[in-house]
C-alpha cells in the first residue's frame, strides 16, 4: 500500500489479488493497494486483507489533505489465473468484496478491469489518476502448476517430522 501528495507512479503484478487505486481530483494525491484476501483479519492489521488495506489507504490520503468524499476508485485484478481449481476462485471473492466495499463506502468506482483469466499489470499516476493496465503472458501457467503438483507430491514423502525442534 503507498499514498502520495507527490507525482509518482505505482505498479503491481496482479492475479487473484485486487489493486484499489484512489484519486483525489482537487489535491492531485493518489495511491494504491494490493488486496490479497478478502474481509478482515481477526487480531491482526496486515493489509493483506481487504478491510485493513483500504482503510490504511483511505487515511493515508486524508493525512495528505485528501477529502474522503472527493476520493475516485478505480480497480483491477481479481482474475482467476488457474482454472483447475475446483473451489471458489479467491479472485472472484476479492472482486466481490471489492465492490461491495467501495458502494458501502459511497467511492465511485469509475474504472475497472476485474475478472478475467489473466495475470496483469498495473501502473497507477499517484498525480493524475491515470492508470494503464497490460495483461501478463500466461501460456507457461499450466506447465507451471504441473510442475508444483509434482513436486510437492515428489518431496512429501521424503519429509519426516520427530516433533523435535532445535532453537539458535
Amino acid at each position: 500500500m503507498a499514498a502520495s501528495a507527490d507525482a509518482y507512479e505505482l505498479g503491481t503484478v496482479l492475479g487473484s489479488c485486487v489493486a484499489v487505486c484512489l484519486y483525489d481530483p482537487v489535491r492531485h494525491l493518489g495511491g494504491m493497494n494490493h488486496i490479497l484476501l478478502p474481509g478482515k483479519c481477526l487480531n491482526c492489521i496486515s493489509t493483506r486483507y481487504g478491510v485493513h488495506a483500504m482503510e490504511m489507504l483511505i487515511n493515508d490520503l486524508m493525512k495528505l489533505g485528501g477529502n474522503r468524499k472527493r476520493l475516485l476508485a478505480k480497480a483491477f485484478g481479481g482474475a482467476n489465473v488457474i482454472q483447475e481449481l475446483k473451489q471458489t476462485p479467491i479472485g472472484h471473492n476479492n472482486v466481490k468484496f471489492v465492490r461491495e466495499f467501495l458502494s458501502t463506502e459511497r467511492i465511485p468506482l469509475i474504472a475497472q478491469r476485474l475478472g478475467g483469466s489473466h495475470a496483469i499489470i498495473v501502473q497507477f499516476r499517484t498525480d493524475t489518476g491515470n492508470a494503464k493496465v497490460r495483461h501478463v503472458d500466461g501460456s507457461r501457467m499450466v506447465q507451471i502448476l504441473r510442475d508444483e503438483i509434482s513436486y510437492k507430491r515428489s518431496h512429501s514423502a521424503n519429509i519426516f517430522y520427530t516433533g523435535e525442534i532445535t532453537l539458535f
